[in-house]
């Protein structure tokens, strides 16, 4: 049986409903693991953050290695902040608020 890779699995896995077309949902899968790659408190509670930043990084780099969807017509809108997951343009908008990320810690004084 073959083993294929997880950023496959997760593909296939988003393409259920029409399975023909899993090459489509590459991109979605690794946008699902780039969110993984930070751990939350219980996770990082079991054990090394390192080892598991690492085992996702691994895995996004998989996502070149599998069967990629064929272009299309209109090209990617952009790319996350490191430059390495596409974004599909429904994800970007023309409002540079959309970007900005508040976190409550840093607007209560102090």
């Amino acid at each position: 049986m073959e083993q294929r890779t997880l950023i496959e699995r997760l593909a296939r896995h988003l393409a259920a409903g029409d399975p023909d077309r899993w090459q489509t949902k590459v991109e979605d899968a690794a946008s699902l693991l780039a969110l993984m790659k930070s751990p939350d408190e219980a996770m990082v509670d079991a054990g090394d953050t390192r080892i598991w930043q690492a085992m996702i990084d691994a895995a996004l780099r998989e996502r070149w290695s599998v069967a990629q969807a064929p272009h299309t017509a209109e090209p990617p809108a952009g790319t996350d902040e490191e430059g390495e997951i596409a974004l599909p343009p429904g994800s970007v908008s023309d409002n540079r608020a959309d970007w900005v990320h508040l976190h409550d810690r840093q607007e209560k004084p102090t």
